[in-house]
């Protein structure tokens, strides 16, 4: 799995864990809704500029975006 795909599925997993619509992020973060369901796809990028938006919407450390959360 690339990083990205690593961000896109702990994003995913974070932002349900506190119960948030991509909407009630976008709304948080000032991004836009396509914005972070393309960054939750694995189809674009986030900057460190969008994931430090990101991980002070979501109340956590940015380092957590790129936890490996798969079995080795």
């Amino acid at each position: 799995m690339d990083l990205n795909e690593v961000m896109a599925v702990n994003l995913r997993r974070i932002r349900h864990g506190k119960k948030l619509t991509q909407e009630e992020l976008a709304h948080r973060t000032g991004l836009s809704t396509r914005h972070i369901g393309a960054i939750e796809r694995a189809e674009m990028s986030a900057t460190l500029t969008v994931l430090g938006q990101i991980s002070e919407a979501l109340d956590i450390d940015p380092r957590e975006f790129l936890a490996n959360t798969s079995p080795t």
